[in-house]
């Protein structure tokens, strides 16, 4: 679980609210159901308008890695690496086909198997580089969604504004109906640029972290398969692979 994902939606949305209740507004105010319909409407419109269904889906799907993220354990990632190190020395590669079953992610089947079926560190190498490529681009897309979605709904909220002092105008000679317009002229603005900056971008930018993340553990088993197939000793590719972890230069 993610607490800083938690604790950012509390605090941004909760200090907004306690500062219109310091301030003698009323909560209840931002309450608005066709500001709601216009911006949110607006705004999901126009984003299945840009991104093709597999995108859109992808996106939906990964948006559990805000609460829940990827665990990408490197030190234990970089012990396997090693273990097939000794494996290989004391097998050969092809004794590298008895661990592929154990695992679980397709990247890392895939590596072994290369490695198993003798392929050379260039052909392993091409091949996994052009999996990374392909993950990582999917990905950011899938992000670049919400991403999307942060710039749209400001936009919507203006539009919203707009036809709310439009319904204003209509109805100046009838008081009853002013308030209505103009709240929903306001909330509207509120709904498109809140939901952008504490809700649409800062998960479009949590993503393309994650993402990042997950490539650069990939491409460290990259660099350790690659060094098995050519030969390392196990203990130069601990060294090597140690680079990659955050508090590998903490003293």
């Amino acid at each position: 679980m993610d607490i800083l994902s938690i604790a950012g939606v509390i605090v941004g949305v909760g200090a907004i609210l306690l500062g219109i209740m310091l301030d003698g507004g009323d909560v209840n105010s931002l309450l608005n159901i066709p500001a709601l319909i216009i911006v949110f409407g607006g705004t999901f419109g126009a984003t299945f308008l840009q991104f093709p269904q597999a995108t859109f889906v992808r996106s939906m799907k990964m948006f559990s890695w805000v609460l829940l993220p990827k665990e990408m354990d490197l030190s234990a990632q970089i012990d396997k690496v090693i273990f097939w190190s000794h494996l290989a020395r004391k097998e050969g590669l092809l004794g590298l086909e008895n661990a592929i079953p154990d695992e679980k992610d397709p990247f890392i089947k895939k590596g072994l198997q290369l490695l198993a079926d003798g392929n050379d560190s260039a052909a392993i190498r091409d091949i996994l580089d052009m999996d990374i490529d392909s993950k990582e681009s999917m990905g950011l897309q899938a992000a670049g969604l919400y991403e999307a979605m942060g710039g749209y709904a400001p936009t919507i909220g203006i539009l919203g504004a707009v036809m709310g002092l439009i319904h204003v105008m209509q109805n100046l000679t009838n008081p009853e109906l002013l308030g209505q317009g103009i709240a929903t002229a306001f909330v509207a603005t509120i709904y498109g640029v809140g939901s952008a900056n504490l809700f649409f971008l800062p998960v479009a930018n949590k993503l393309k972290a994650h993402v990042l993340a997950l490539t650069q553990a990939r491409e460290m088993l990259v660099e350790g398969i690659i060094s098995i197939a050519e030969g390392e000793n196990p203990r130069n590719i601990k060294l090597k692979l140690g680079g990659y972890l955050y508090d590998s230069y903490k003293n």
